[in-house]
């Protein structure tokens, strides 16, 4: 008899335990379900936009590249005389000039050029302009990966042939290797009646490097992007139109530091 009575009991309580179950189950699935759709509801929170930037890093490379190579051209010892960097009008600089295939071939680069201000060129250095260099054939090398050159333009002839939008260089304006370190009070009247003396650096072996016959000419798109405005090479570096970047502050205030004066003859040249 107990044994029938405890069935019965089971039996009778199996549907109510069920149905609690059931209702459990219904109510965790229903907060499931609304806790996902307030999560969907809820916006993911903004993603700050980046900031907008007129100096894309091309051109600060290139610019800050030509401060690098500048700073440490003029710090070899007995390489670049201070006598002359002291008598230069515009300073150029082509970082790591390379050529496409050993033996004659094509070569390519780009710069950044920084002249005295002041109608005689006496006042501080400039904001750098960019330029790019393109010729069939860079001298003769017959090895090597790159070169970097620095340019002394030394008159305000060299200048004025520079600042035009292309220039063949050797023809347009006269350029010669510079006499180096104590050698430069002997050097050929060649390098002295100069408008332009190279210096080259190289990296790896070169025979003969010369830029002769090489084309010279302002990058306006790179000076664009810089400078936020269309502007020439001779508004930045002789109108002063434009205020010194911070990718081109090196270049600067390195030629400032270590050639503040033009100690160059007042008299025409």
């Amino acid at each position: 008899m107990q044994k029938v009575c405890f069935w019965l009991l089971v039996f009778a309580l199996c549907p109510l335990v069920l149905a609690q179950t059931q209702n459990q189950n219904k109510d965790k699935n229903s907060k499931d379900k609304s806790k996902t759709q307030s999560t969907a509801a809820t916006p993911a929170p903004a993603t700050a936009p980046s900031s907008a930037t007129s100096l894309i890093p091309e051109e600060q490379r290139r610019l800050e590249e030509a401060g690098t190579i500048l700073k440490e051209v003029l710090n070899i010892p007995d390489y670049i005389p201070q006598s002359l960097l002291n008598k230069a009008e515009c300073v150029l600089v082509f970082p790591s000039v390379k050529k496409f295939a050993i033996g004659i071939g094509g070569s390519s680069g780009h710069g950044a050029l920084s002249c005295r201000t002041g109608e005689k060129f006496k006042g501080p250095w400039s904001p750098p302009a960019v330029y790019s260099l393109k010729a069939g054939s860079i001298g003769l090398q017959v090895g090597g990966q790159s070169t970097d050159f620095v340019l002394l333009i030394m008159n305000p002839r060299g200048v004025d042939s520079v600042l035009r939008s292309k220039i063949k260089l050797g023809s347009d304006a006269a350029i010669a290797a510079g006499p180096r370190g104590r050698l430069a009070s002997a050097s050929s009247d060649a390098s002295m009646h100069a408008e332009i003396l190279a210096y080259p650096r190289s990296w790896g072996f070169f025979a003969g490097v010369s830029l002769e016959g090489a084309t010279l000419r302002q990058d306006t798109g790179a000076n664009l992007k810089i400078y936020g405005r269309k502007v020439s090479a001779s508004d930045i570096v002789r109108q002063q139109t434009v205020s010194v970047t911070l990718a081109g502050d090196l270049m600067v205030s390195t030629l400032n530091k270590l050639s503040p004066s033009n100690l160059a003859d007042p008299t025409p040249r």
